[in-house]
């Protein structure tokens, strides 16, 4: 099929979202959600801070009560997390804690490095500012009680849980996690430490794919090797299309003898959304919707081919079918000029590189192919190239998705 007949990657990222049935809803102890994403919105349980807040350790007072002397009196001690005292009068101070409430009659604080304690006193450095709410985190200005804090669609990650505890939300309404069924085909595939003949490969692209789904917080995935059967490929898949969300095959999608993953997807109710996209690698890649919503990705089994894709396709979707806000890619500048000779868009591997101004370049390496994934180590991921022919400079701006 001629590449002006294919879809684009863009096309095929609309397909892919369009499609795909949103993931359930559960709700969740709040020390179970990092890597989640948010399916409420999450408002302000409070003024943020709640009071006006000491943040240092010192003395506070009445700043326009100071005499020329600087000396102040200690009349007690507020620490954190407790009531508010309040001053006696205007050559009085009180030892105050990082953290506490800022006491009533009070609007200033003196940290105690420039401090001379003695005798329940204290003498204010002659250099130290003294000036209205120094030292004080204002009540409400971080944020107002009811202010929206988090939005729908956010990935929980070590800030935004911290959020969540402010709010006082003990348990959050987040996405349910997919069931994920990884599964490589070919009777060539065999498991490393297992016995192998000079004909044979490793079976490695199952790992990079698990690999890649843990690394994003993903933790219900399965694995399955098929061999080029297609009773067996029937069965098996049949079996996995009732009890996960999301089936992701490696292998099977070309158009030779043995590529039978198309086929019996049909036979199996899977409706085929595309199959074959404008790009190098990974050209024959097949999408298809289950009979009970479930996402099917068929990837190409070279294994270039299947981490790209998994990739640029794979992981937006099943975070588009969470409820995910969409990222936009990162655009970096080519490091070197790179030519294009089809109308297929490039997937081109890279390094990203910092110059001594601290401006990222995405530096070029090519592989051997979509079977030379030992070229992929060390690198950071990719960038993709506009279709040719064409030859886009060094500076070239383009999208680079990391692996």
């Amino acid at each position: 099929m001629p590449p002006a007949q294919l879809i684009t990657p863009r096309q095929a990222d609309d397909a892919i979202s369009s499609r795909l049935t949103c993931l359930p809803i559960e709700s969740l102890p709040l020390t179970q959600c990092v890597g989640a994403t948010l399916r409420e919105n999450i408002y302000a349980e409070r003024d943020q801070p709640p009071f006006d807040r000491v943040v240092m350790d010192g003395i506070a007072f009445d700043s326009s009560g100071l005499r020329s002397d600087r000396r102040l009196f200690i009349e007690g001690t507020q620490g954190a997390g407790a009531p508010p005292m309040k001053i006696s009068g205007p050559r009085n101070a009180i030892e105050v804690m990082t953290g506490a409430v800022l006491p009533l009659g009070c609007d200033c604080v003196v940290p105690v490095e420039q401090l001379t304690i003695a005798d329940g006193s204290a003498q204010i450095n002659a250099s130290s500012p003294v000036t209205p709410y120094l030292n004080v985190h204002r009540r409400a200005s971080d944020g107002r009680q009811g202010a929206l804090l988090l939005e729908s669609g956010t990935l929980l990650r070590a800030p935004e849980v911290a959020v969540a505890a402010s709010a006082g939300m003990a348990r959050v309404r987040v996405s349910h996690q997919p069931a994920i069924m990884v599964i490589s085909t070919g009777d060539e595939l065999i498991e490393p430490g297992e016995p192998i003949a000079e004909y044979q490969v490793r079976r490695s692209n199952a790992y990079a794919v698990g690999a890649t789904l843990r690394q994003r917080g993903y933790g219900r995935i399965g694995d399955d090797h098929v061999l080029d059967d297609e009773v067996a490929l029937r069965e098996r898949l049949a079996l996995h299309l009732t009890t996960h969300e999301v089936v992701i095959l490696s292998g099977g999608v070309s158009m030779g003898r043995y590529d039978l993953v198309p086929k019996v997807l049909t036979h199996l109710g899977v409706t085929e959304v595309f199959h074959k996209v404008a790009q190098r690698p990974g050209r024959p890649m097949w999408f298809g919707i289950g009979p009970q919503g479930q996402a099917v990705f068929g990837l190409p089994g070279n294994p270039v081919s299947t981490l790209v894709c998994l990739i640029r396709y794979v992981l937006p979707g099943i975070a588009a079918a969470m409820g995910a806000k969409r990222e936009a890619s990162q655009r970096l500048a080519l490091a070197a000029p790179v030519t294009v000779e089809t109308a297929l868009t490039y997937f081109l591997p890279v390094t990203i590189q910092t110059d001594d101004w601290g401006r990222a370049w995405a530096d070029p390496k090519p592989t051997n192919g979509s079977g030379d994934f030992l070229s992929l180590s060390g690198t950071d991921g990719f960038a993709e190239i506009p279709p040719g022919p064409n030859t886009h400079p060094k500076g070239f701006v383009t999208a680079v998705f990391r692996w």
